[in-house]
């Protein structure tokens, strides 16, 4: 069941952050740490990244995956979201490069007991950070058939949002939701059959939905990005990886927001604001997988790739 780790577009990430002897990177989604030991081939000897995971099981990992490189790197238990914490925290000045590979990492659905796949049958969990009070099977459970709705049409992009949601709560008058492949069969139920042929797995949308609220995944992310361009150098490199369109959205707006200079009306005659871009967009278009990659790690196939560079 257990699979090894692949690092997804590795070679892209090493050229993009721009990696030199000496380099001190953040790697905010340490995950396998397979991007963080390919980033630190190329910095080490001088060079310095801390590795960031709310995962403690991934961190755990990682100490013993980055072992030999154990006089250059940090490892820290704790979310993104609190980037500008934990770097002030550790003394850390401006950083020449930070990292996002996002979503839930290879090795967490390769233990079927978080409860992040349909494919297994496990409790209904999702949590990133098992210390965190609330679980996917609070949410299936105690959110009104307003809220499931909402959150599974806005952040699974799911057309039958209100009839699952509807089946849930139907299902749950008369036992408790707990298991994926309870809520798999009911998601089924909720989807006509002639839905369900085509499209991928039926659930995928709502699973994907649960686990970023579950997760606050999206406002996180916001605020991490954000986060990171305050501390990379002039000329410092953010990379991101995203694997669905509500991270890419998002993605992409702050990169364009950040590169945008002028921001006065056009009839003003001249510029009043003082508006300069903040970063360069080095990716117009997202960079993907390759057809050799996706066929040697499927996990990569969704994967849009995207660079900003600090001005």
């Amino acid at each position: 069941m257990k699979q090894e780790h692949i690092p997804v577009l590795l070679a892209e990430v090493v050229k993009y952050l721009n990696l030199k002897k000496g380099s001190v990177i953040i790697d905010c989604t340490l995950g396998g740490a397979g991007h963080a030991k390919a980033i630190l081939r190329a910095i080490k000897p001088s060079g310095f990244l801390l590795g960031i995971d709310q995962d403690e099981m991934a961190i755990n990992r990682a100490k013993k995956e980055l072992s030999s490189f154990s006089q250059q790197i940090k490892l820290v238990k704790d979310s993104f979201t609190n980037l500008d914490e934990i770097l002030m925290r550790d003394g850390f000045q401006k950083v020449d490069g930070v990292l996002f590979d996002l979503g839930v990492s290879s090795f967490q659905f390769d233990f079927p007991e978080r409860g992040f796949s349909y494919r297994f049958d496990a409790p209904l969990d999702m949590r990133m950070d098992t210390s965190q009070k609330l679980t996917a099977c609070d949410v299936v459970n105690t959110y009104s058939k307003d809220e499931l709705t909402s959150l599974i049409s806005q952040y699974g992009e799911e057309k039958w949002a209100s009839r699952i949601a509807s089946f849930v709560v139907e299902t749950r008058r008369r036992r408790m939701i707990q298991t994926t492949f309870e809520l798999v069969d009911i998601i089924k139920e909720a989807i006509p059959a002639s839905a369900r042929r085509k499209g991928g797995h039926p659930a995928k949308r709502t699973f994907q939905a649960i686990r970023i609220e579950v997760n606050g995944e999206l406002d996180s992310l916001e605020k991490g990005l954000r986060s990171a361009i305050r501390w990379l150098k002039t000329g410092g490199r953010l990379v991101v990886i995203s694997y669905q369109s509500l991270e890419d959205r998002i993605v992409k707006n702050i990169f364009k927001d950040y590169s945008k200079g002028c921001i006065c009306p056009p009839e003003m005659p001249i510029c009043v604001c003082g508006r300069k871009p903040i970063t360069k967009i080095l990716t117009k278009k997202p960079i993907k997988p390759s057809e050799g990659e996706k066929e040697r790690n499927p996990r990569s196939k969704s994967a849009k790739l995207r660079v900003a560079e600090k001005s």
